[in-house]
Formats: C-alpha cells, structure tokens, sequence
C-alpha cells in the first residue's frame, strides 16, 4: 500500500510540475503587455519602467519562473493589481464558498445517482427505471443557468423557502448559510447526479449478471446483501471513476452557477480577474485548480485500492 502511494505521489508532482510551466507560459502568451494595464489609462515612460522593474518583467523568462515557483512554495501568489492585497488572501476568502458548494452537489450526485442507478437495474424493464432514466436524461439535458433561474423564481420568489443569492458562512449561522446554498448546489448537482445515474446502472447491470453474483444468490444470501455487498461495491471503480472527472469539472463549472446566485467563490474571482486584466490573480487561480485537479485524481487512486486490492497491487509493480 505505501509503494503504491508512494509511485501516485510521485506521479501527481511531476504532474503537477508541468502544469505550473504551462499556466506560467500560458499567461505571459495572453495579448497585452500587463505593464500597460497595470499602469492605466495615464502613463509615462518612467511609470511604465518602475512598474517592470517592480515586477521584475524585465528578467527573462526563465528568472521569472524560478521566482514565481519560489514565492509559490511559500505561500506568496502574488499581489493583485486590481485590489492591491494579496492573491493568497483573496483566495482564501474564495475557496471555502467553491469547496462547499462542490461538496455538496458531490453530496446530491452521490446520494440520489448511486441511489437511482442501483434502482434502476435491480428493477430492469419496470416503471422504477423508466422514472430513472426520464430524470436523468432531464438532469442531462437542461442547461445550469436555465434550471438556476427557474429554482429562483419559483424557490425564492415566488414560495420564498430560500435565498436568492449572496453568501453567509456555515460558521456564522448554518442555517441561513444552507437557505442560500442548497439552490446552487441542485443546480450544479444535478447534471453530475445524472451522469452517475447513468454510470451505476450500467455497471450494476454487468455485476448483476456475473457469475460471482450468481454464486452469492445460490449461496441463500439476502437480496440486500448480494446488491450491496458484491454488485455494487463491484460497480463502484467505474462510479468512482466518473465521480472523480466530474468533481473537477464542478469546481470550473461553479463559475457559472455562483455567477447566477453572487457566491464569492473561484468562479467569480475568476471573472473579476479576467476583465480586469488581473495577471497575478488569473495565474493564482488556474495553478490551483489545476492542482485540485491532480489532487481528486491521487484521491480516486487511492479510494481505488480500497474497493479494489488487485488495483493496489498492479500499480505498486
């Protein structure tokens, strides 16, 4: 087990390595000159100069890098030009707001995907999967920004159950804070919710008409437990696997949905940073979600070894 953590770990730096050299070369590739927009609409020669000497734009590129790498590793991501405070601060203050509102649509697809999936292939050719599989291709089929002005208007304004938008933290009053996440987190589950849906009930159908299925039923075990304790547990490296894409793909797509409901998390840092020109904070934010990233795959990988020992035991090799 700790040979085959070990190699992921390795793995996941290299990773990890290489995509902090392509967000450092990807955002000196953008158009512009960032002296320029820091400098404004009134500039001179001289201020043009003194900012890239503050910056250090006038090393070359390597210099900068090693600089950048340096500051990274310390904590330090740079000073945004938009606000003038640290980038580490204002990502701190971003991220819990974009890890919640991801763990809790991760919460929603788990829940009602597995539990739908496993639904819909114990209960093959009944009306129970034909629910399933007409909520599912619903989930799939519905754009986020549609389905999140429609929980608005129906949720929380016209019956007012909970909020609209803005942000309270689960510390300050947990229950405000869930009035005003609950909508955001449907609406970002519920693509994801049918994904797995899809997903479970495939794999369960193949598990369901294995013969190590079929030896358990003859053995005289209970419905429960050859469903929850052979096909399922055996279905889950496929559902681990989408739940493991899919969470990346809820941290970037929460820029759309905390943009709808005016969540200060990752996606509208993202937005500010983009229209403002912001360099520090737009590198900041893409070196640390591609990080998340790499993270949910070394996670994945281990949540494989504990369904799935064979797994473990190949990947130490």
């Amino acid at each position: 087990m700790t040979k085959y953590l070990l190699t992921r770990l390795r793995q996941s730096l290299i990773t990890l390595f290489l995509v902090s050299v392509v967000v450092f070369a990807g955002i000196r590739a953008l158009p512009g000159d960032p002296a320029l927009a820091l400098a404004g609409e009134e500039r001179s020669p001289e201020a043009l100069a003194a900012i890239r000497e503050s910056y250090g734009l006038n090393d070359n590129v390597v210099v900068q890098y090693g600089r950048f790498i340096g500051h990274a590793l310390t904590g330090d991501l740079g000073t945004s030009s938009r606000t003038g405070l640290p980038v580490a601060d204002a990502i701190a203050q971003a991220l819990p707001v974009t890890l919640e509102l991801a763990a809790l649509s991760l919460l929603l697809a788990i829940v009602v995907g597995i539990g739908a999936g496993v639904i819909a292939a114990v209960r093959r050719g009944k009306p129970e999967e034909w629910l399933a599989n007409a909520i599912a291709l619903v989930g799939l089929s519905i754009p986020t920004f549609w389905l999140g002005i429609v929980l608005v208007l129906g949720f929380a304004i016209a019956i007012p159950v909970f909020a609209a938008s803005g942000y309270v933290p689960f510390g300050t009053d947990p229950v405000d804070n869930l009035r005003r996440m609950v909508l955001p987190a449907i609406v970002l589950g519920s693509g994801l919710a049918a994904v797995v849906m899809r997903q479970t009930r495939a794999a369960m159908l193949d598990s369901l008409s294995a013969d190590y299925v079929r030896t358990a039923r003859a053995k005289g075990l209970s419905r429960g437990s050859v469903v929850g304790g052979h096909a399922l547990r055996n279905s889950l490296v496929t559902v681990v696997t989408v739940l493991g894409l899919q969470l990346g793909h809820l941290i970037s797509g929460a820029v759309v949905t905390e943009q709808i409901f005016v969540l200060p998390g990752f996606g509208k840092l993202t937005i500010d940073a983009v229209f403002t020109r912001d360099y520090a904070t737009l590198q900041a934010v893409v070196l640390c979600t591609s990080a998340a990233y790499i993270l949910i795959n070394l996670l994945v990988d281990v949540v494989y070894s504990v369904i799935d020992p064979r797994i473990r035991l190949g990947g130490a090799r």
